[in-house]
């Protein structure tokens, strides 16, 4: 899939103010250095570290104060020192910051005691940031540090990646909107919750999302929305359809408008995905049941999209944890199971959301990871070390 999908192309400029979740397109440098002066670390007063050498036990007369934004704009001369707040500038003709807890207090001047102090507690200039630092390149997508990083160093917006335009359609003659009255479902209507999943799914990821409804299991239907589509988007979602069903045309859709890549994973729940292109435009035919069509957005059509966006290829976070519920399962392919973890004392431990049928989107209800089960593996006993990938690294 990585070999045949290709980045978007074009950028555009954002307010800081809005660039969470975007892919970096042109390097970030900084424009000043940060701090631009010298500041200190503590409050305190700042002194000449020889004078205070030479006279220990001396009382030093307090001559000013500088605090943030509020500097002291003179000089001091022998056994005297300034008032000096954090983050404020330090005088040049100081070079150390006595710390206020270790000073004794008299009308207009202090006594300095305890020991010398180890470290000046003077940030220097560009102690943070240093001018002409590379604050950021591209594929990084920004996340709340980083702009606030960047609005330290006097930066107000960004070039970044254009956002990778996703139609999400869901498909079958069953469907109808939420929000029709139960008593208008006809026999065997159900609400359309997949195509609301994965709309909400991709509200995090750097994508413009358009929500093209539910199609009818009609051929002729499938392929005109898939063509009409593929013209305005880089990425086309679908949900169900891609079994070998007699109503299933989405991967017939594919093939026959441009091609298919590859049809079924060896992957539970999810092995009837299909992957294709129509003209420039990526196709996702998502398999239907709840459960897959989650599993199968979060492991495989939303890293591409994040690649296609700008952003390097990577693999989930993995971490190990006990089981504390068993599993049951048959070798022959991988599977990701749903799951709540905790932490102990001891580790992580985590249990299985109960019966873990691919149409019970329920199992989702508190679970906060999957369970990674190798394809090789059998039953899974209470007290196994298992892999978990926690949602938070795969929601981005």
């Amino acid at each position: 899939m990585f070999s045949t999908i290709k980045p978007v192309q074009g950028t555009q400029t954002v307010a800081l103010s809005d660039a969470v979740g975007r892919i970096v397109a042109s390097n970030v440098v900084a424009p000043v250095n940060l701090p631009p002066f010298r500041a200190s670390a503590m409050d305190g007063y700042a002194l000449r570290k020889a004078d205070l050498e030479q006279h220990p036990q001396a009382t030093f007369r307090v001559v000013g104060e500088s605090l943030a934004g509020h500097p002291f704009t003179g000089h001091i001369k022998n056994r005297e020192c300034v008032r000096v707040f954090t983050g404020a500038l330090v005088p040049d003709d100081c070079d150390q910051v006595y710390l206020q807890e270790q000073t004794d207090l008299l009308e207009d001047a202090v006594r300095f005691t305890g020991a010398m102090p180890e470290q000046s507690y003077i940030r220097g200039i560009g102690h943070d940031i240093v001018a002409g630092t590379l604050l950021s390149e591209p594929g990084h997508q920004l996340n709340a540090f980083d702009t606030g990083h960047l609005a330290a160093a006097g930066i107000t917006d960004v070039v970044v990646q254009r956002k990778v335009r996703v139609g999400v359609f869901s498909t079958g003659d069953e469907l109808v909107e939420p929000g029709t009255p139960p008593e208008l479902l006809k026999a065997g209507q159900i609400y359309d919750s997949n195509r609301f999943t994965v709309v909400s799914l991709l509200a995090r990821a750097p994508c413009e999302v358009t929500n093209y409804g539910a199609l009818a299991d009609n051929p002729e239907a499938v392929q005109t929305a898939l063509k009409q589509a593929s013209q305005a988007c880089d990425v086309l979602i679908t949900s169900g359809g891609v079994s070998v069903g007699d109503a299933d045309f989405v991967t017939d859709a594919i093939a026959s408008l441009g091609s298919l890549g590859f049809w079924r994973l060896n992957l539970k729940p999810g092995k009837p995905l299909a992957f294709g292109q129509i003209d420039k435009c990526y196709l996702f035919g998502l398999p239907g049941n709840p459960v897959s069509t989650i599993v199968t957005l979060l492991m495989v059509a939303l890293p591409a999209i994040s690649f296609m966006a700008g952003h390097p290829p990577e693999q989930p976070l993995c971490v190990n944890a006990t089981l504390t519920s068993p599993i049951s399962h048959a070798p022959g392919r991988m599977e990701f199971q749903r799951g709540i973890y905790t932490t102990h004392a001891t580790g992580l431990e985590v249990a299985v959301t109960g019966d873990q049928s691919s149409n019970r989107l329920s199992t989702f209800s508190g679970a906060n990871c999957f369970i990674e089960v190798p394809k090789t593996s059998g039953n899974l006993e209470i007290g196994s070390t298992v892999r978990v990938l926690p949602f938070n690294g795969l929601l981005g």
